[in-house]
């Protein structure tokens, strides 16, 4: 039961770690200098629990392929989506690959759950009986325990209080500093310096007892 299945889009996280990274004033062209540190947020989502499986889905830039190999060496398996893909959608098929894989493992551990964690704030589609947030419904209703973390500005609303309610949210903003680093600035453009991710403080990070 203390198993961690880990459900990972990483497109709705660093959309908004780059509007966070923004409004906190990181100095210039933050935006596109701030990075999601990998190693810290896959910690801030397991705890330090046994992590069964996970699966980071998303489309990022080539160079950040090395990034991905390390924490594919930390038994994440990653699943990237060509941007410019028609019929692979930057948001669209990341989602629809996290949910089948959420489906799929409810139905392989049906009598034996354990505890989801899914990374996103997205809970469209839930009126139309779709999403994320029906998906973690169904496991729910099968004896899973939830946990869900997420910017808290950027989540959908309904599914932060069904989240609360039923198991836990992490709002992703108490951890910014250590889910994130900075690059220094770009040739050509206005100084900035770099920022290291700060140590990840679990202590701050309460799990899910329901």
């Amino acid at each position: 039961m203390d198993r961690v299945f880990i459900y990972w889009d990483n497109s709705n996280i660093f959309h908004e770690a780059q509007r966070q990274a923004e409004e906190r004033s990181e100095g210039a062209d933050a935006r596109y200098r701030v990075r999601i540190h990998f190693d810290n947020l896959l910690r801030l989502a397991h705890a330090d629990r046994p992590m069964e499986k996970a699966l980071a889905a998303g489309s990022v830039p080539p160079e950040l392929r090395q990034l991905w190999n390390r924490i594919e060496n930390q038994g994440v398996e990653v699943q990237l989506f060509d941007r410019g893909s028609p019929e692979r959608g930057e948001q669209e098929m990341p989602d629809k690959v996290l949910q089948l894989r959420m489906l799929e493992d409810a139905l392989d551990y049906n009598g034996d759950p354990g505890i989801v964690v899914l990374l996103t704030g997205d809970g469209a589609g839930y009126l139309e009986g779709a999403g994320f947030h029906r998906t973690l419904e169904r496991m729910h209703g099968r004896g899973w325990r939830v946990e869900i973390l997420s910017w808290a500005d950027a989540t959908n609303q309904r599914m932060r209080r069904w989240a609360e309610a039923k198991g836990r949210f992490v709002a992703l903003d108490d951890f910014y500093r250590s889910i994130t680093f900075l690059e220094p600035s770009r040739p050509g453009f206005e100084l900035a310096q770099a920022r290291d991710a700060e140590a990840l403080d679990l202590t701050r990070r309460h799990v899910v007892v329901r």
